[in-house]
């Protein structure tokens, strides 16, 4: 299966018609076209907003960016200097190698080092590898943390995938009875302030920024005419995310009303920090799979 290297991106083909992008810059994946039905031209399951900049002048708004060492703004004593999210997202990645091309998938690596910038601002020496894979019906996007300090490095990680789907219909699924923080409250304590999700389905109909954890890395996201499951391992926690309007609109690269054309599903490990041993790897790993519905479109 053809590997198409182009100067700013990396394109997979599956020989069904399947294919992914992911730009050179914060490695991010920006097209995940999945053949849905037998027959059926490829289908886009990633939303981007048409405002983004994919020039590398500053992250993607949407596909799945890649969040490391931290979530959110930073608040680890060695994450001081850092912008919100970290640096992954807004570095530039090297492709490192092509690891699978058979039949039922194909697969490659790209890799981030400290650069001169990421010294300024980070202390520790590490090596990040990401493995995006692709098959018929599943994209795999895999993160390998490699401590190469003499010290623990303490991390957050989290893959901020923008699922395609029409907001006012979609719920997520197989989060009943867990623990929450709902960052749209107003206080710091609210926010603080663990609530437990009484849904069999959560929706993002208004504003909804919802940080779960120890949730079971399984989740199911549904909509009338289609949907994605996702699988995780290493992922403890899980956000869902939607801006609506309310937050939407202050967002200078989100499009007029693309809110309603996405949900955000973020598998990754955020609430406290991962500790890991000089010398040691971690592998936080996520599959999305379409299955057969009828449609993906809006």
């Amino acid at each position: 299966m053809p590997v198409e290297q182009k100067e700013d991106r990396v394109i997979l083909k599956h020989p069904k018609g399947s294919s992914v992008e992911i730009l050179y810059y914060g490695a991010t994946v920006i097209s995940w076209l999945s053949v849905i039905g037998q027959g059926s031209e490829p289908v886009e399951c990633l939303f981007v907003s048409s405002k983004a900049a994919l020039d590398g002048s500053k992250p993607v708004r949407g596909g799945i960016p890649v969040v490391f060492p931290c979530f959110g703004a930073p608040s680890h004593p060695e994450h001081a200097k850092l912008s919100q999210h970290g640096f992954a997202r807004s570095s530039t990645w090297n492709f490192d190698s092509i690891v699978v091309d058979n039949d039922a998938g194909v697969s490659v690596r790209l890799t981030l080092s400290p650069t001169q910038a990421i010294q300024s601002v980070y202390p520790h020496d590490f090596l990040l590898s990401y493995v995006v894979t692709l098959a018929e019906h599943q994209l795999s996007t895999d993160l390998h943390v490699t401590n190469k300090s003499d010290k623990p490095l303490e991390f957050q990680a989290l893959l901020h995938n923008y699922i395609r789907a029409p907001a006012k219909e979609v719920t997520v699924s197989n989060l009943q009875k867990l623990n929450y923080y709902d960052k749209t409250e107003a206080t710091e304590e609210a926010r603080a302030t663990a609530k437990v999700e009484s849904r069999a389905g959560v929706d993002v109909r208004r504003f909804t920024d919802s940080v779960y954890e120890n949730a079971p890395q399984h989740y199911y996201v549904t909509w009338p005419e289609g949907g994605v499951e996702i699988k995780t391992v290493n992922f403890k926690d899980v956000v869902v995310w939607n801006p609506q309007a309310e937050a939407g609109s202050k967002i200078g690269d989100m499009e007029v009303n693309g809110w309603d054309h996405y949900v955000c599903v973020e598998p990754g490990h955020v609430r406290g920090f991962f500790s890991l041993e000089p010398g040691k790897t971690w592998i936080g790993q996520q599959t999305i799979t379409s299955p057969g519905s009828k449609s993906h479109s809006l």
